[in-house]
Protein backbone atom coordinates (compact mmCIF):
# COMPACT_ATOMS: atom_id res chain seq x y z
CA UNK A 1 0.00 0.00 0.00
CA UNK A 2 1.66 3.32 -0.93
CA UNK A 3 0.67 6.73 0.08
CA UNK A 4 1.39 10.69 -0.75
CA UNK A 5 0.65 13.46 1.46
CA UNK A 6 1.62 17.23 -0.39
CA UNK A 7 1.83 20.40 1.39
CA UNK A 8 -0.46 23.16 -0.23
CA UNK A 9 -0.08 26.39 1.87
CA UNK A 10 -0.47 27.48 4.92
CA UNK A 11 -1.63 24.33 7.09
CA UNK A 12 -3.49 22.28 4.16
CA UNK A 13 -2.39 19.62 3.11
CA UNK A 14 -4.12 16.99 0.07
CA UNK A 15 -3.36 12.63 0.42
CA UNK A 16 -3.79 10.75 -2.22
CA UNK A 17 -4.63 6.97 -2.23
CA UNK A 18 -2.37 4.40 -4.13
CA UNK A 19 -6.34 3.66 -5.26
CA UNK A 20 -6.14 7.04 -7.02
CA UNK A 21 -8.14 8.78 -4.45
CA UNK A 22 -7.93 12.38 -3.03
CA UNK A 23 -8.42 14.19 0.10
CA UNK A 24 -7.76 17.57 1.85
CA UNK A 25 -7.19 17.84 5.34
CA UNK A 26 -6.66 21.17 6.88
CA UNK A 27 -5.58 22.02 10.69
CA UNK A 28 -7.64 23.96 13.21
CA UNK A 29 -7.81 28.00 12.45
CA UNK A 30 -5.87 28.10 15.77
CA UNK A 31 -2.96 26.20 14.13
CA UNK A 32 -2.74 28.14 11.02
CA UNK A 33 -5.42 26.12 8.82
CA UNK A 34 -8.40 27.52 7.54
CA UNK A 35 -10.59 24.47 7.47
CA UNK A 36 -10.93 23.44 4.31
CA UNK A 37 -10.82 19.69 5.22
CA UNK A 38 -11.06 17.59 7.58
CA UNK A 39 -8.22 17.04 10.78
CA UNK A 40 -5.75 14.17 10.43
CA UNK A 41 -7.16 12.28 13.46
CA UNK A 42 -10.55 12.75 12.46
CA UNK A 43 -9.43 10.96 9.74
CA UNK A 44 -8.31 7.98 11.78
CA UNK A 45 -11.04 8.09 13.42
CA UNK A 46 -13.01 7.60 10.09
CA UNK A 47 -10.92 4.94 9.11
CA UNK A 48 -11.65 3.00 11.82
CA UNK A 49 -15.33 3.53 11.34
CA UNK A 50 -15.04 2.48 7.69
CA UNK A 51 -13.08 -0.30 8.07
CA UNK A 52 -15.28 -2.03 10.64
CA UNK A 53 -18.40 -0.96 9.22
CA UNK A 54 -17.13 -2.90 5.92
CA UNK A 55 -16.65 -5.97 8.21
CA UNK A 56 -19.62 -5.98 9.80
CA UNK A 57 -21.58 -5.19 6.42
CA UNK A 58 -19.57 -8.19 4.95
CA UNK A 59 -20.04 -10.50 7.56
CA UNK A 60 -23.82 -10.01 7.93
CA UNK A 61 -24.45 -10.70 4.04
CA UNK A 62 -22.29 -13.65 4.51
CA UNK A 63 -24.64 -15.02 7.22
CA UNK A 64 -27.60 -14.36 4.85
CA UNK A 65 -29.01 -11.54 6.31
CA UNK A 66 -30.85 -8.90 4.68
CA UNK A 67 -28.81 -6.13 5.33
CA UNK A 68 -30.88 -2.51 3.98
CA UNK A 69 -28.22 0.15 6.20
CA UNK A 70 -25.48 0.02 8.60
CA UNK A 71 -24.22 3.35 10.04
CA UNK A 72 -21.64 3.48 12.95
CA UNK A 73 -21.48 6.71 15.28
CA UNK A 74 -18.59 7.30 17.04
CA UNK A 75 -16.97 9.37 19.86
CA UNK A 76 -13.68 9.55 20.76
CA UNK A 77 -11.35 11.01 23.34
CA UNK A 78 -7.56 11.89 23.10
CA UNK A 79 -5.01 12.60 25.71
CA UNK A 80 -4.57 16.09 26.92
CA UNK A 81 -0.65 16.17 26.49
CA UNK A 82 1.27 15.33 23.34
CA UNK A 83 1.27 12.88 21.82
CA UNK A 84 -2.73 13.29 21.86
CA UNK A 85 -3.58 9.82 21.75
CA UNK A 86 -6.80 8.32 21.25
CA UNK A 87 -7.54 6.77 24.74
CA UNK A 88 -11.02 5.95 24.55
CA UNK A 89 -13.62 5.41 21.83
CA UNK A 90 -17.10 4.16 21.44
CA UNK A 91 -18.62 2.76 18.18
CA UNK A 92 -22.52 2.69 18.09
CA UNK A 93 -23.86 0.68 15.04
CA UNK A 94 -27.29 1.09 13.76
CA UNK A 95 -28.30 -1.66 11.58
CA UNK A 96 -30.77 -2.03 9.23
CA UNK A 97 -32.56 -4.93 7.62
CA UNK A 98 -35.40 -7.16 7.12
CA UNK A 99 -35.69 -10.12 10.02
CA UNK A 100 -31.73 -9.29 10.58
CA UNK A 101 -31.28 -11.20 13.98
CA UNK A 102 -29.60 -9.49 16.82
CA UNK A 103 -27.21 -12.25 17.55
CA UNK A 104 -25.83 -12.16 14.19
CA UNK A 105 -25.26 -8.50 14.53
CA UNK A 106 -23.82 -8.57 17.78
CA UNK A 107 -21.10 -11.82 16.21
CA UNK A 108 -20.40 -9.75 13.32
CA UNK A 109 -19.60 -6.50 15.73
CA UNK A 110 -17.35 -8.45 17.93
CA UNK A 111 -15.46 -10.15 15.04
CA UNK A 112 -14.82 -7.00 13.54
CA UNK A 113 -13.48 -5.72 16.72
CA UNK A 114 -11.71 -8.80 17.61
CA UNK A 115 -10.63 -10.49 14.85
CA UNK A 116 -11.00 -8.49 11.29
CA UNK A 117 -10.73 -5.04 11.54
CA UNK A 118 -7.18 -3.86 11.41
CA UNK A 119 -7.59 -0.15 12.97
CA UNK A 120 -9.34 -1.52 15.44
CA UNK A 121 -6.93 -3.92 16.67
CA UNK A 122 -4.25 -1.15 16.11
CA UNK A 123 -6.41 1.70 17.72
CA UNK A 124 -7.11 -0.54 20.83
CA UNK A 125 -2.74 -0.58 21.27
CA UNK A 126 -3.65 2.96 22.81
CA UNK A 127 -7.38 3.28 22.90
CA UNK A 128 -10.50 1.60 25.12
CA UNK A 129 -12.42 0.71 22.02
CA UNK A 130 -16.05 -0.01 23.26
CA UNK A 131 -18.80 -1.23 20.87
CA UNK A 132 -22.36 -1.18 21.24
CA UNK A 133 -25.45 -1.87 18.08
CA UNK A 134 -29.03 -1.80 17.93
CA UNK A 135 -31.59 -3.33 15.45
CA UNK A 136 -33.50 -1.40 13.43
CA UNK A 137 -36.48 -2.97 11.25
CA UNK A 138 -36.26 -1.80 7.45
CA UNK A 139 -39.50 -0.47 6.06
Amino acid sequence: MKARVKWLDNMSFVGESGSGHSVVMDGAPEFGGRNLGMRPMEMLLLGLGGCSSFDVVLILQKSKQQVVDCEVLMEAERADKDPKVFTRIHLHFVVSGRNLAADKVERAVKLSAEKYCSASIMLGKTAEITHDFEVLEAL
